[in-house]
């Protein structure tokens, strides 16, 4: 029986085990994770507005686990011996066959006073705090903005941040309080949204100038204060700050031999396989990829990633050559609470259609869509 380990228990691990129990009911499943938990972090834009609650996104996975014939260990990576044979944990050693490692991204936080900015993509806590900042506040300026691992292109997650600042504004209209509060948008890249495409690009700053949003674009991040964002193009005044930094691999990645890329991620090839060991694939937030500059960090890549990994890892296990590739493609609706702005992009197109509300409920369609499978 052969024997796989997967880290992690995000949308890149949940997909690799659905893909893998698909094709072979026999082999073994073993999932590592702090908790028997996946957190739809896609919501978490909804929270703030109490479109959501934490226990909508949160969803336990023990009965998904137990229809899938998985056994979960609730521990932490901690590093990798015997050229990725065996995975250590603070649960003790567990040795595979083969290995996918799906345990996310981590956020870069030097920039002083860094812990006075909130990181939505965080968690559903940080999204709370949001929330209760939000309603204590009667008036005063609300910062978002967002930065990218400067050696590592596509190592940032951008699009969550434009959806809070559409749906903070568009929450403080209803709630009639809009005109007691400045919002700004910040961030280094002089035209935001480039990861979406030139389109997107044009849309974004026309939906801000028609929000009456304020925008600080083009200047390095210098520091962060309680009541202050610093560029180094100027300072503002700020009474809450959304901030989210770019990303780089976890921290438990040190331990290990596994070969990184120049931001810290793991270098992996077109077919997701670790370089340099064998049976060895990573999938999401964790890897570095081939591709186009705009290569996204989204859950729907992640997705795709999972499902080549572990058909190739199957693929090896019967001692053929890997085959699968992913799609490079970006798909995601802007929201801002009643509606939203559909972006695809792919390596040969890129459509934007501007906000309506059919979108909005498309996202909260697909939301119950993809989350009743674990339920």
């Amino acid at each position: 029986m052969q024997r796989v380990t997967i880290v992690g228990s995000g949308f890149a691990a949940l997909t690799a085990i659905k893909t893998l129990r698909s094709q072979d009911s026999s082999i073994e499943i073993t999932v590592v994770s702090p908790k028997a938990e996946f957190h739809y972090l896609p919501g978490s834009i909804w929270i703030p507005s109490k479109i959501r609650e934490p226990e909508d996104l949160i969803i336990p996975l023990q009965s998904f686990y137990t229809r899938m014939n998985v056994r979960h260990i609730a521990g932490e990576a901690t590093g990798l011996s015997d050229d990725g044979r065996t995975l250590k944990t603070t649960e003790g050693d567990i040795e595979n066959d083969g290995l996918i490692i799906a345990s996310g991204g981590r956020f870069i936080k030097k920039l002083p006073g860094i812990e006075h900015a909130i990181t939505p993509c965080e968690g559903i806590a940080a999204t709370m705090q949001i929330r209760e900042r939000l309603a204590s506040l009667e008036s005063g300026t609300i910062a978002i903005g967002f930065a990218g691992n400067p050696k590592e292109p596509s190592a940032m997650r951008g699009g969550p941040m434009f959806e809070f600042l559409f749906g903070i504004d568009r929450q403080l209209r209803l709630e009639k309080r809009r005109d007691k509060f400045k919002l700004i948008f910040f961030t280094p890249a002089e035209n935001p949204g480039q990861r979406l495409g030139p389109k997107a690009v044009k849309g974004l700053v026309r939906e801000m100038e028609k929000r009456d949003i304020e925008t600080h674009l083009g200047y390095k991040m210098v520091a962060f204060s309680p009541t202050q964002v610093t560029t180094e193009g100027g300072a503002f005044s700020a009474d809450l700050i959304l901030f989210m930094p770019g990303m780089t691999g976890n921290q438990w990645f040190d331990q290990t031999n596994l070969k990184r890329s120049p931001g810290g991620l793991i270098k992996a090839d077109t077919l997701c396989r670790v370089e340099a060991m064998e049976k060895v694939y990573v999938a999401g937030d964790s890897g570095s990829f081939p591709g186009p500059e705009w290569l996204p960090k989204q859950a729907h890549m992640a997705d795709l990633q999972a499902i080549a990994a572990a058909k190739n890892l199957l693929i090896e296990f019967k001692g053929g050559a890997p085959t699968e590739t992913f799609k490079v493609e970006l798909v995601c609706i802007v929201d801002s609470q009643t509606s939203g702005m559909l972006v695809a992009r792919t390596m040969k197109q890129n459509i934007v259609l501007p906000s309506m509300v059919i979108f909005h409920w498309l996202k909260r369609l697909f939301e119950w869509w993809y989350l009743r499978r674990y339920r």
